[in-house]
């Protein structure tokens, strides 16, 4: 019976590896790079895709790469329509990108890392966007800044990986400077980043909060650094209100 239960967590968790690899590749992969990614045992990655792909979790191509199914769709967009905030959120960046045609994104933090939940992006020929799902070092984010005011340094110490305050371009954010940051962000219920993991980049990050007060979510849009003064005015307040409006009573 142990041993029964240990190989069927095994291929749960194996599962698991399969669809974060998808994920994070954004495309089909060959059963070749699946194998090599997850470090899962040839034949039991190809029963497992099998099955999964019986389901409608998964789908082959032409070229026998796999990606996910349709099912999957279904699942994510019933989780996005009964989860009250998504739901919400959703409609507040609509209407943000409608207003302003600048990228507006609703982000939280996952474990050690920052991610995007829900993204739209402007019309505009120009528009930077980041991928939804993708895990991304916190010291990189404006929201990363905002959602850690509760922590204490030796915690953000704790939390945060140190190879995570390198910048993509290979510049290092010092701790210390970090954690002024976040007080700051803290202090006036915001944070404004330009430059960090895109260097034309301007982000600006609004807090959702829950009953307590705490931060939980932030709402941000991702516009250029040459963003004028008085539009960067507009756009925050109408972020804050936007926020404001979806957090917690």
């Amino acid at each position: 019976m142990v041993a029964t239960e240990s190989s069927r967590a095994r291929g749960v968790d194996r599962v698991i590896a399969m669809f974060r690899q998808l994920h994070v590749a954004q495309r089909p992969m060959s059963m070749r790079e699946l194998i090599e990614a997850t470090g899962a045992p040839r034949s039991s990655i190809y029963e497992l895709v099998a099955l999964l792909s019986e389901a409608g979790l998964l789908e082959t191509t032409a070229d026998g790469s796999v990606f996910f199914g349709r099912e999957m769709h279904y699942y994510g967009s019933d989780y996005a329509t009964h989860n009250d905030l998504i739901s919400r959120a959703h409609q507040a960046i609509l209407g943000l990108v409608r207003k302003y045609e600048e990228t507006t994104q609703l982000c939280m933090l996952e474990g050690n890392k920052y991610t995007v939940v829900l993204s739209e992006s402007s019309a505009r020929p120009f528009n930077i966007s980041s991928d939804i799902g993708v895990r991304v070092p916190i010291p990189w984010t404006a929201t990363g800044r905002l959602l850690l005011g509760h922590l204490s340094p030796d915690e953000i110490r704790a939390l945060i990986p140190d190879d995570d305050f390198v910048l993509e371009n290979g510049d290092r954010i010092e701790f210390d400077d970090f954690v002024r940051d976040v007080q700051h962000a803290k202090e006036q219920g915001y944070c404004c980043t330009e430059g960090l993991s895109n260097a034309f980049r301007l982000c600006m990050a609004a807090p959702i909060r829950d009953r307590t007060g705490l931060p939980t979510a932030a709402l941000c849009f991702m516009t250029g650094r040459d963003t004028s003064p008085g539009r960067r005015g507009a756009m925050l307040d109408d972020l804050l209100l936007s926020a404001k409006a979806l957090s917690e009573r």
